[in-house]
């Protein structure tokens, strides 16, 4: 236990000496603590900003289009429009166990919406109950979204999206009422709840608004369905899905299973894979970025280790002349090198903890679509984790070498040194 305690001792000793010097190499490793504490908190904040933007469309999901063939086929020439009938739904759900829900979807363009003296002409969808759920059309506390009992029997119920029921309703309560479809009177039963959305289709969905499938064929008369969305029950299986989708429809429609541009699929699976390959790419540059800036306050504490050595080189002699072991030289460097990356980095880390809330509140309270999109900073433990790690490397390798030099300085040669 001698040793030790000759060590915090000797240590103790060169704080009181060494004490502007030690505040300001503490300054610069906070900085660097900061800095990579911001760099990555906004990485997460935007990471997970996007990802919520991206959910809005729905997730792991697949819409498909019907497109003109490219391929003459069965006698058939190529350049043939194809279409979808409303039971191709059924069909495929029967035809590919792999499918985990499916609806169709027909749209209509510049229908008009009336209450009372507001008239709007608006994007009007018939869709199914599942609908909803594959496409994120989440309803505010107090209304739902369109159900089976509706569709079997064509119930003439509409579901608004939110900026939609604030042009016809302003900020009253919509459910319940009623709004004239084209004349036909239809009833609220639904009002979506606010999301963020960055992937579309037709538009915003904030800005339309849904009614049954079967009530919008019987209202319109439309023999077509305008695309269909697909969820198969595992994502690592969409690319097979959408092959026994070729497969099916072409053999119904007699077209090339091959054929690419017979079905238009919108592959939102693999563009969020490619997402998260994205913003793990960004998260990993805007690290390396902190890193090296963490790392010049380690090169600042080693050039003040190193400083240091050479200050003490007589003492470092005299010392090993009276027959000081190597540790009793190189404890008090390592150790010092130690506490100032520790004390620099806790006081970065809580500075850089109270930055990103700080922010966060600010933007809790501020309404800015540029705050918005780059999304509210994140401070995570894995951030924390890792800058600890960096900083116990840093400090650790910050005094190891200057020791080990101090260590290895000949009494006689020490004591000579001016």
């Amino acid at each position: 236990m001698i040793r030790p305690l000759l060590i915090a001792r000797l240590f103790r000793r060169s704080v009181r000496i060494q004490r502007k010097r030690m505040t300001l190499t503490i300054m610069a490793v906070a900085w660097g603590t900061i800095a990579i504490v911001l760099l990555l908190s906004f990485g997460e904040g935007l990471k997970r900003s996007m990802d919520t933007g991206r959910k809005g469309l729905g997730s792991g999901i697949l819409v498909l289009w019907p497109g003109q063939t490219e391929k003459a086929y069965a006698g058939f020439p190529q350049g043939r429009s194809l279409h979808f009938l409303p039971e191709d739904p059924r069909l495929l759900e029967k035809s590919i166990p792999e499918i985990e829900a499916i609806s169709g979807e027909m749209i209509r363009w510049g229908t008009q919406l009336v209450v009372g003296r507001t008239v709007l002409n608006k994007k009007l969808t018939g869709v199914e109950p599942i609908f909803g759920d594959l496409r994120a059309h989440v309803p505010e506390p107090g209304g739902r979204f369109l159900n089976e009992l509706d569709q079997r029997q064509k119930r003439r119920v509409i579901f608004l999206g939110t900026e939609l029921k604030k042009d016809l309703f302003g900020e009253e309560p919509a459910e319940g009422k009623r709004v004239l479809v084209n004349g036909a009177p239809f009833t609220v039963v639904g009002v979506m709840r606010e999301k963020r959305q960055m992937g579309m289709y037709g538009g915003p969905d904030e800005d339309h608004a849904a009614i049954p499938l079967s009530t919008f064929q019987a209202l319109f008369g439309d023999p077509y369905l305008d695309d269909m969305v697909v969820k198969p029950r595992d994502p690592n299986r969409a690319e097979h899905v959408k092959r026994r989708i070729n497969e099916v429809l072409g053999a119904k429609y007699r077209f090339d299973p091959e054929d690419s541009r017979a079905v238009r699929v919108w592959d939102t699976i693999e563009n969020a894979r490619t997402f998260l390959k994205v913003m793990f790419g960004i998260e990993i540059f805007l690290g390396i970025i902190g890193g090296l800036t963490l790392l010049i306050g380690g090169i600042g504490v080693a050039n003040i280790m190193y400083a240091v050595v050479k200050q003490r080189t007589q003492a470092i002699g005299v010392q090993m002349a009276l027959g000081a072991f190597r540790s009793d030289v190189m404890g008090p460097i390592v150790l010092e090198a130690v506490v100032i990356t520790c004390v620099g980095g806790a006081v970065g880390i809580a500075a850089g903890w109270g930055i990103v809330q700080g922010l966060g509140f600010v933007q809790g309270h501020v309404e800015s679509p540029a705050m918005e999109f780059i999304g509210r900073p994140t401070f995570s433990l894995p951030i924390a984790g890792v800058t600890v790690l960096i900083l116990g490397m840093t400090g650790l390798l910050a005094g190891y070498f200057p020791s080990r030099r101090a260590a290895s300085v000949q009494p006689a040669e020490a004591l000579r040194h001016e």
